[in-house]
This record gives C-alpha cells, sequence and structure tokens, in this order.
C-alpha cells in the first residue's frame, strides 16, 4: 500500500491548497481475531482523532467489498430511472425512502445540497415485504441490499466488540448490548449520489458540515469528495480531504457513541464537496445505530434516548439555514468543538490529483 499522507502533503483545489490528512488504518481480520495491540489501536483512534480506515482486503473482509461493489452497481441502476420509479414511496421515515436533490442545507452558504439519496433501514429489510421502490424490489436487487446490510452490521458489530473490550466494559455495559438487531433502531444503509453541477442545478452544492447521527458509520467512497476537520487544539484545523484508499473502508465516530463512552471518543466532524463538479460520485454509508430506547447524557447534559437524537436531528438537518443558525452547534456538530472558521466554498473547477496521493495497491 502507498503510505499513509501527512501534511504538509496538500492538493489544488478551487485555485488554493487544501491538506489531505492522514488516517490511521485498523486491520478488520486482527479485529475479528481480538488481537489486543489491533484493539488498542483502534481504540486509541476514536480517543485522539474519530476516525479511520478500515482495511477489508483480508479472507473476513473481502465478501463486504464484494457486497460493496454489487451495491454499487445497484445504485447507479437506481439512480438512473425516472424521478417518478425513484420517488414511489417517497420519504417514508428519516431513515427510510428516497431523497430527492435538494432536500438539505448544502456545504456553501444560501445552497442546498446536491445529492439524492436512496434510505433502506435494516429493521424494514428484516420484513417479510419491505418497503423499497418496485424498481429495486422487482429486478432481484432485493438480495444484494440484504447482503449488504448484513456484511455491514456484522462489520460495525465486530468493531464495537473490540472497542467495548479495549475499553475494558463488561455485561450489559459493552457498546454492542445495546444494538441488537432484534430490537427498533433507526440503522440504515444509505445510498448517495452527487450530481455533477449542470445536473444538481442552482446553488445545489455537496453536503454540509456535520457529524453523524449513529454509533458508527461504515462508508464506502471510490472518489474525492470527502473532507474532514481533524479534532485538537494545537492550532487552527482546516478541512482537509481524505483519499481514499483501495481495499478500504472510511469509519466515523458518530455522537451516539461519544455519548455512550462518556464523551471519551471524538465524533468525526466532516462534509463533502464537489471535488470535479463534472462527475457523478456515488457513496455508501451504514449507519449503525443504538436501539431506539438507549439512554445517553448528550453534549447539553441532557437525558435523551438514541431515537429522540435521532429525530432532533434529523429535523435540524432539514430545517432551513436560518433556523440552524440560530440552533446550538451541539446539534449539527454534536457538541464537538472546532478551532477555526470554514474558508467560503464556491463551485470549484475541476481538480488534479497530485501523484503521490493516489494510494495504490501493493
Amino acid at each position: 500500500m502507498a503510505p499513509v499522507l501527512d501534511p504538509p502533503q496538500t492538493i489544488d483545489w478551487m485555485g488554493k491548497k487544501v491538506p489531505v490528512w492522514s488516517m490511521q488504518t485498523i486491520n478488520y481480520g486482527l479485529l475479528l481475531s481480538q488481537d489486543p495491540s489491533e484493539i488498542d489501536k483502534v481504540v486509541n483512534a476514536c480517543l485522539e482523532e474519530g476516525y479511520f480506515y478500515l482495511d477489508l482486503q483480508g479472507i473476513d473482509g473481502r465478501r463486504m467489498l464484494a457486497d460493496q461493489q454489487e451495491t454499487l452497481k445497484l445504485m447507479k441502476r437506481f439512480f438512473d430511472a425516472p424521478l417518478e420509479a425513484k420517488n414511489e414511496f417517497g420519504l417514508i421515515s428519516s431513515h427510510l425512502g428516497y431523497e430527492p436533490v435538494g432536500s438539505r442545507t448544502g456545504v456553501a452558504a444560501g445552497t442546498k445540497d446536491g445529492y439524492e439519496m436512496l434510505k433502506v433501514s435494516r429493521d424494514e429489510i428484516q420484513r417479510d415485504s419491505p418497503k423499497i421502490p418496485t424498481t429495486v424490489k422487482n429486478s432481484g436487487d432485493l438480495q444484494i441490499l440484504e447482503n449488504a446490510i448484513g456484511s455491514c452490521n456484522t462489520v460495525t458489530k465486530v468493531i464495537l466488540s473490540a472497542l467495548s473490550t479495549g475499553l475494558h466494559l463488561t455485561g450489559a455495559g459493552r457498546f454492542e448490548n445495546s444494538h441488537r438487531n432484534e430490537r427498533p433502531s433507526t440503522t440504515t444503509l444509505s445510498m448517495m449520489h452527487y450530481l455533477p453541477s449542470e445536473l444538481a442545478g442552482e446553488n445545489r452544492i455537496g453536503h454540509q458540515k456535520h457529524t453523524d447521527i449513529s454509533t458508527l458509520t461504515l462508508l464506502f467512497s471510490e472518489q474525492w469528495g470527502l473532507q474532514i476537520r481533524p479534532p485538537g487544539t494545537c492550532g487552527a484545523r482546516e478541512m482537509g480531504f481524505v483519499a481514499p484508499k483501495p481495499g478500504c473502508a472510511f469509519v466515523h465516530v458518530g455522537d451516539s457513541l461519544r455519548f455512550a463512552s462518556g464523551m471519551k471518543f471524538q465524533s468525526c466532524i466532516h462534509r463533502v464537496v464537489p471535488f470535479d463538479p463534472t462527475e457523478h460520485r456515488y457513496s455508501i454509508a451504514y449507519f449503525l445505530r443504538a436501539e431506539d430506547d438507549t439512554m445517553f447524557i448528550d453534549s447539553e447534559g441532557r437525558a435523551i434516548t438514541a431515537g429522540q437524537w435521532h429525530d432532533q436531528k434529523f429535523k435540524a438537518f432539514t430545517d432551513p439555514e436560518l433556523w440552524q443558525a440560530m440552533a446550538p452547534k451541539s446539534m449539527i456538530l454534536g457538541g464537538m468543538k472546532e478551532d477555526g472558521e470554514d474558508k467560503p466554498i464556491d463551485l470549484p473547477a475541476p481538480a488534479k490529483v497530485p501523484a503521490a496521493a493516489v494510494p495504490t495497491k501493493a
């Protein structure tokens, strides 16, 4: 594999140099084997940063990578369908259904988002006749979705178990024991299609800065566009790109895991920008979420259930921009603090990726 990128590695984007931030790489096979050194490594990644690459290239992770590729093919077929077919059920709930472009605020001031999204909840996919658009259900793609959700669910539970072990949690206090498959939750597979600027429409750009409404997010994207803000107080940490890494997923710590850890773990502040405004960009995110009735103390000191936090934050995502500006940052950013203000974003011209910033397989 190519070496991990460390600043001052930068990339030219929007006429300026932007950091390409590094991420630790965690080996999934070693986590599955409960390797003590790898458990320490993943715990430290969550304590210090709130994000990491998960290497899935071993025998235990290859099925997940294969499922991801089949899901990507499904997505491209689905998003090519007419709007009426995609929007057959509309948005059934906040974690199930279709969201058209422009449903939320965008990455730049005064804009809407630049992506459409199909969401399939884990609870729904376990039903005998799940509510998903006919174009998916009738094409045989239902099995692909079941496989993808099953694989993602297993991978994220392995990570949770390792984190519980690393923090010496026992019994009901282990993180995975509030994430049982048979209990209601808003756990969701989200498939996102970022449209080229000429198709997205005027003032529809990217995905706003936020932390995730999740315990863990397992994110797959083979294209540039994801930006993170590293945590810490050693000077301003500006938003910078993270490079896609073949054979790996991005993993983000979400709000619920930060709360469940007593604020020890960092949540990942991130956004998506149009790296190349002429391309179609696809990403797959599995949001593992705690059972709806799981109780946390949030960043404001409130006792709140996982279901309540999800519903409140989802509403904040879809609120008008003025309302978002007036609301506490603890909602959109999960209580995470920032060191500096973001630089204004305009729709960029296509960027040129430096050769050193393109990870390759060994």
